[in-house]
């Protein structure tokens, strides 16, 4: 981006002397932990791509660090979601002295819809380009992995931010969690969280940062992943069905898949309907969960689907839940007068 192209910012204190002055520090309880390098915040922005005339909502801006690069970077309108009211002079202060227009919400991203905090205009066909609104955070490690899954099941109903079309989404996760985003077939860190991201989104692992650039310094690195969201899934089921599925096989990762895919169904018929799931998926019962692609966990769903349409007790199964368990008493099939009449409740 050239100078031309970028606002400068009035004299403001660094960071580091909000930070001193206002006596702030991050919060191990909160997984706080403050990225100080400017030449990392920036690059982290422009992963996300070009932010001119976008409207873009940072989640955890924290004392403003990574906010003030947004800002420099032409966006329309910047809206900030912090949860922790200890950073609001700090925030407040940047707000001031913004040259583009900065909304700052108190909130907990965990729960926060952003369904009406962007311009009607921008609001985009699911199918078409995607919409200039963009959502950048670096988040604490405690809730990146339960919120990017959250995220995901908004993208799968069209709720949430991505009710203005396939909002794009930059974001910071422990390096673990971000290879295992982006992970292919036939690797060791491919996992159900693989699965559920990239049957939703494209996903990109910018790069990565060490974690002694952070203070305080974590024990890990961070991964920086750019998430596109598709215009169809590869796997276009319900989030629950393809959540319970993909969880199951993974349950026996290193195993053979037709183990976890009997944990599908009560151990009445546990055998009999894996295998025939398995057949109707055409999926080899010895292929190891890692080794399948994500249309292949689409041929299992669709199977498993299938038959819970004859059998929709089977549906509410859930092998880790004691009160399903209890209502398939642990015998063979066929000691059964007809597996069609036991009764599974719902926990």
């Amino acid at each position: 981006m050239s100078v031309s192209q970028i606002i400068r910012l009035p004299p403001l204190p660094s960071i580091r002397d909000l930070i001193k002055l206002y006596k702030l520090r991050a919060m191990k309880e909160l997984s706080q932990n403050f990225l100080m390098d400017p030449r990392l915040i920036n690059r982290i922005v422009r992963s996300a791509g070009s932010l001119k005339d976008y409207e873009v909502c940072e989640v955890g801006p924290g004392p403003g660090n990574i906010t003030r690069s947004i800002i420099q970077n032409l966006p329309s309108k910047v809206l900030i979601i912090e949860k922790d009211k200890r950073f609001t002079p700090s925030l407040e202060l940047l707000a001031e002295s913004s040259p583009v227009p900065l909304e700052l919400i108190f909130g907990d991203v965990m729960n926060f819809n952003m369904e009406k905090i962007f311009s009607e205009d921008l609001k985009m066909e699911w199918e078409d380009k995607c919409p200039q609104i963009h959502l950048i955070g670096n988040l604490p490690f405690n809730v990146s992995t339960p919120l990017i899954i959250q995220w995901l099941r908004a993208i799968s109903e069209k709720k949430n931010a991505w009710r203005y079309g396939r909002v794009r989404s930059t974001l910071t996760f422990q390096k673990e969690v971000a290879v295992r985003m982006a992970a292919p077939i036939m690797t060791k860190e491919r996992c159900r969280l693989s699965i559920m991201c990239q049957n939703w989104c494209k996903i990109e692992h910018k790069f990565n940062i060490p974690g002694r650039a952070f203070i305080p310094k974590p024990e890990v690195d961070v991964g920086v992943v750019r998430l596109t969201p598709l215009k169809q899934p590869i796997i276009s089921l319900p989030f629950d069905i393809i959540e319970k599925v993909v969880r199951c096989v993974f349950s026996y990762r290193q195993k053979y898949c037709i183990r976890g895919v009997e944990t599908l169904f009560p151990k009445p018929v546990r055998e009999e309907l894996a295998n025939e799931l398995l057949i109707s998926a055409t999926i080899e019962p010895t292929t190891r969960p890692f080794q399948l692609t994500v249309g292949e966990f689409g041929r299992i769903c669709e199977a498993y689907v299938s038959i819970c349409n004859k059998k929709p007790d089977y549906m509410k199964y859930n092998y880790r839940d004691q009160k399903s368990k209890d209502y398939w008493p642990d015998v063979e099939i066929n000691n059964l007068d007809s597996h069609e009449n036991i009764i599974v409740l719902e926990k």
